[in-house]
């Protein structure tokens, strides 16, 4: 039997996703799958090629890639392709083999980035198949309000939120960095379950299994406490 999918999501773009996805890869139960129902901007490799680079030893599908760096919905359009419905994406999910220990998803953008012109989003796919929603955002200035709103939206619409990650931590984090530390567990009522270091990405695959247990709280498999 498939597990039900973990959804990674983040406050916006370029705050860590894949890296905080291959971090919790990389440290969950195997086999592990990890799925992008739509890539975007594939004139690079790709998410779930740095997922690979990064975490090894995992599954990886995409269901869609369009070539311009913009909302799914809106690079379909442009590419003349035909966009990845929330139910279609649910119906791929649903027809992953069975055997897996943990399947990942990894969104595009933020929590309402949509996938198609009728406005789904990720939030449908984890509502049609009952999946929790980890929040990744930036450590600094700005992230209590985005996160909250992130994380009060996966609440509104009734799914599990096990809690955010700092997708990257500076080496040297400041007075905003570490208050955030305390106030945005308070601010959005769920737990923040790690901080993946900055240049994360620049470690060898060795490298970087062994680092992402520093990285991520025991709920995702690493040894992180806030504290530290």
């Amino acid at each position: 039997m498939t597990p039900t999918p973990l959804f990674v999501t983040g406050t916006g773009t370029d705050v860590g996703k894949t890296v905080v996805t291959a971090a919790v890869a990389a440290l969950a139960r195997r086999p592990v799958a990890v799925v992008k129902p739509a890539q975007t901007g594939t004139r690079g490799g790709g998410d779930c090629a740095e997922v690979l680079r990064l975490a090894g030893g995992v599954d990886v599908l995409e269901l869609a890639r369009y070539p311009d760096p913009l909302a799914p919905a809106t690079a379909a359009r442009l590419a003349g392709e035909p966009p990845v419905t929330p139910e279609l994406i649910a119906g791929e999910l649903a027809e992953l083999p069975a055997g897996y220990g943990t399947v990942l998803v990894e969104g595009a953008g933020g929590v309402l980035v949509p996938y198609d012109d009728q406005g789904g989003t990720l939030l449908d796919v984890a509502e049609l198949l009952g999946g929790a929603v980890l929040v990744v955002c930036p450590p600094g200035l700005g992230t209590l309000n985005s996160t909250a709103l992130t994380v009060r939206e996966v609440l509104r619409r009734g799914l599990r939120c096990p809690g955010t990650v700092f997708g990257s931590w500076p080496a040297e984090p400041g007075t905003t960095e570490r208050c955030n530390l305390v106030d945005l567990p308070r601010l959005t009522g769920v737990p923040l379950l790690g901080a993946v270091e900055e240049n994360a990405a620049d470690h060898d695959r060795e490298g970087f299994g062994e680092r992402a247990r520093c990285w991520l709280a025991p709920e995702l498999g690493g040894t992180w406490r806030a504290s530290e």
